[in-house]
């Protein structure tokens, strides 16, 4: 009976890490799948911008949880507010565009050669 139940878990555990792996090279596949070149309306840019303003508040929300119960040092706190104050200045300057260009995470081909 056991060697049945550490088969199946053995099997579902195979099947769960399989789908996602799938779902994890779609959603890579999708990410890179960002079209920069289309330009918001006002419109557009002004619900965007209240958007993401409303997340990065509600971020910093929880960042201030984490320092008052002490997971943050204050330091860590600030600084961790103060990024996320700078890609909300990045997103205000590409007109809330995400940029999907993340070339200096992938290595040259050359280092790899050597």
């Amino acid at each position: 009976m056991t060697k049945r139940v550490s088969l199946l878990i053995g099997s579902a555990l195979v099947v769960l890490l399989m789908t996602v792996g799938l779902l994890t090279t779609q959603a890579g596949a999708e990410e890179s799948e960002v079209n920069e070149d289309v330009e918001l309306t006002e419109e557009q840019r002004a619900e965007m911008e209240a958007l993401h303003h409303n997340a990065f508040d509600q971020h910093k929300v929880i960042i201030e949880k984490y320092v008052e119960y002490g997971v943050f040092t204050d330091e860590k706190g600030e600084k961790m507010k103060s990024y996320l104050d700078e890609r909300f200045e990045k997103l205000k300057e590409n007109d809330f565009i995400p940029k999907m260009d993340h070339k200096h995470h992938k290595k040259k081909k050359d280092d790899n050669d050597s």
